[in-house]
C-alpha cells in the first residue's frame, strides 16, 4: 500500500481523536492488559499535558497531532508541536537557531515531534500493526510536507528509536546521534547481586554511599499506584519548583499536572520521597514502562549526604530489579551517574532543514558530532564501574 493512499491531517488536541484509536497506534502491546512499552505517547499522558496547560497556549508548545487515516480508519499518530522556542528539548539546536537568524532566516516556529519535558526514547512514528510501512512513510513525508508548505525553518524529531532513525534516512532526514546514561539490568535477584558485576574499589564506594545516603535520619519510601495520596503530590510539587527554578528558570509542569497524574497516571507511577522529622524532605518520580524504568524529577528542601544518589539511581535500580524491567533511564546529561552503574547508551533524533545550503552545514556538523560522540561512548565504558569481563558481555 503506497504512502499517497494515507491521508494525513492535523488535530489541535489529543482530545479529539478517541483515546482507544491513538492508543492502538502508540501502544497497541497494551491489548493484552499489560502496561504499555513507552508510557509517555499514552493519551492520558499527552492528555494530560493539554488539560493541565503544561502545553498549549503561551507555552511555546502548540499541538499539531499528525494522523494518517486509510478508508476512515486511523492506521498512525504522531505527537508533533509547534514550537517558538527550543526549551524543554533536550537535544540542544540554539546554535543552529542563531546561526539561522544571523543569516537572516526566521528559525522559529518550528515543528517538533516529540514528548514535552521528557528525553525518553520511544518511538515517535506510532503505527498501528499491519500498517507499520504505509503510517510511517505517510507521517514523516506529511511532516516534511507541512514544513515545506508552511514555510517553516526546519521539523526536529527526537528522542526517536535507533530504527526510525535509519529509516527515516531514506526520506532525507539527518540523523543526530547523542548519549545518556542507562543502567541495564543484568537479570540481577538484587542490588548486591548487581554488586557483585561491580569492580571492588566501586562495589565499596555505592555501598559507603548507600549507607551515608540511608543514615540521613529519616525514613525513604515508595509509593506507586493507589499507594499515592495527595499529600504526596503536594510534597512533591515543592520539590519540583525547586529543582525547576534552578535548571530552567520555571517549571516546565503545572501544579495541575500532578493533580492530573493522581487521577490518570498513578498506575503508571513509582514516587520515591524521603521523610525526616514528620515531613517529607525529598523526592524522585519514576514512570514506569513494560520494561523500563523511566527517572524524570527529583527535588529536595533539605541537603543530604549521597541522598539524591539515593531516591534516584539506587532505589530506580532496586524497583526495577523488584519489577524484572530490563533498563532504568535516568534521563538527560551527567556523568555523575556513570560511577554509580549506569553506562553511555546512544540516543538519536531527526532533523530535516528546509534551505538547502543550511541543511549541508548542520549535516557536516551531525557527521563531526557522530564521530565524537561515539568516542565518547568509547571511553567513558572504559571508565565504567564493571569489572572488565562485564564491560565487554555489555558491549
Amino acid at each position: 500500500m503506497s504512502a499517497q493512499e494515507v491521508e494525513i491531517t492535523i488535530i489541535r488536541s489529543v482530545a479529539e481523536i478517541d483515546a482507544a484509536e491513538w492508543d492502538a497506534c502508540a501502544c497497541p502491546e497494551t491489548a493484552d492488559g499489560g502496561r504499555p512499552h513507552d508510557p509517555f505517547t499514552t493519551h492520558r499522558f499527552l492528555k494530560a499535558l493539554e488539560d493541565s496547560g503544561s502545553v498549549g497556549t503561551g507555552t511555546g508548545w502548540q499541538p499539531q497531532y499528525l494522523t494518517a487515516t486509510i478508508d476512515g480508519q486511523i492506521i498512525g499518530v504522531a505527537p508533533m508541536y509547534a514550537k517558538s522556542h527550543s526549551q524543554g528539548e533536550y537535544i540542544f539546536d540554539h546554535n543552529w537557531a542563531h546561526a539561522y537568524e544571523r543569516a537572516g532566516g526566521r528559525y522559529y516556529p518550528k515543528l517538533q515531534i516529540a514528548v514535552p519535558h521528557t528525553p525518553a526514547t520511544g518511538r515517535r512514528f506510532l503505527t498501528r500493526p499491519g500498517f507499520e510501512d504505509a503510517g510511517f512513510g505517510a507521517l514523516v513525508q506529511g511532516a516534511v510536507q507541512l514544513t515545506e508548505n508552511n514555510m517553516l525553518s526546519s521539523l526536529h524529531v527526537t528522542f526517536c528509536t535507533g530504527e526510525e532513525a535509519a529509516r527515516a534516512e531514506v526520506f532525507g532526514l539527518m540523523v543526530r546521534k547523542s548519549q545518556q546514561f542507562h543502567w541495564r539490568n543484568d537479570g540481577y535477584r538484587d542490588f548486591d547481586e548487581f554488586l557483585g558485576s561491580l569492580s571492588s574499589r566501586k562495589r565499596k564506594n555505592l555501598r559507603k554511599e548507600r549507607a551515608t545516603a540511608q543514615g540521613f535520619g529519616g525514613e525513604i519510601h515508595t509509593f506507586t499506584g493507589s499507594g499515592i495520596q495527595q499529600e504526596h503530590w503536594d510534597a512533591f510539587w515543592i520539590f519540583y519548583q525547586d529543582t525547576g527554578a534552578r535548571k530552567w528558570g520555571q517549571p516546565y509542569l503545572t501544579r495541575a499536572f500532578f493533580d492530573i497524574a493522581q487521577e490518570a497516571l498513578r498506575d503508571d507511577l513509582a514516587l520515591v520521597l524521603a521523610k525526616r522529622d514528620g515531613r517529607w524532605i525529598a523526592g524522585a518520580l519514576n514512570f514506569i514502562g513494560r520494561d523500563a524504568l523511566y527517572g524524570r524529577y527529583w527535588g529536595c528542601v533539605e541537603h543530604h549526604s549521597c541522598l539524591h544518589f539515593e531516591l534516584c539511581y539506587y532505589r530506580a535500580v532496586d524497583i526495577a530489579i523488584a519489577m524484572g524491567l530490563g533498563t532504568v533511564e535516568a534521563g538527560a546529561q551527567g556523568e555523575h551517574k556513570l560511577a554509580r552503574g549506569y553506562l553511555p547508551t546512544p540516543t538519536w533524533s531527526l532533523h530535516w532543514m528546509r534551505d538547502a545550503g543550511f541543511a549541508r552545514a548542520v549535516g557536516a556538523y551531525l557527521e563531526a558530532e557522530r564521530a565524537a560522540v561515539d568516542e565518547e561512548i568509547e571511553v567513558l565504558t572504559e571508565y565504567g564501574p564493571f569489572k572488565r569481563t562485564q564491560i565487554e558481555e555489555q558491549e
